[in-house]
């Protein structure tokens, strides 16, 4: 069973609208090199130029937010689910 990841809306356009797509990665960063492969432009909006992920993205792995685990070297197993939210500012 492969890996779920799920799209926030603001980045369907890149997916062709897909709300969720299936990866095999061993980590966070290779899912997010296996995204770039499939759908060119997604990672620049993911990442920084240094690769860190960028301060208003926050990235979970099974709910849990990967800062607190291992960033981008934490690790994935068959039935795992990425979720990609991007943070909201409000004023």
């Amino acid at each position: 069973m492969p890996i779920k990841v799920r799209i926030p809306t603001p980045l369907r356009k890149l997916t062709h609208d897909e709300e969720i797509v299936h990866v095999s990665a061993a980590t966070v960063g290779a899912a997010i090199a296996e995204l770039q492969s499939r759908y060119p432009g997604i990672k620049e909006r993911l990442t920084d130029d240094a690769g860190s992920v960028r301060r208003f993205v926050n990235v979970y792995v099974n709910e849990e937010d990967i800062r607190f685990l291992q960033n981008q070297d934490t690790s994935l197993k068959d039935g795992d689910e990425i979720s990609i939210i991007p943070a909201i500012a409000g004023g």
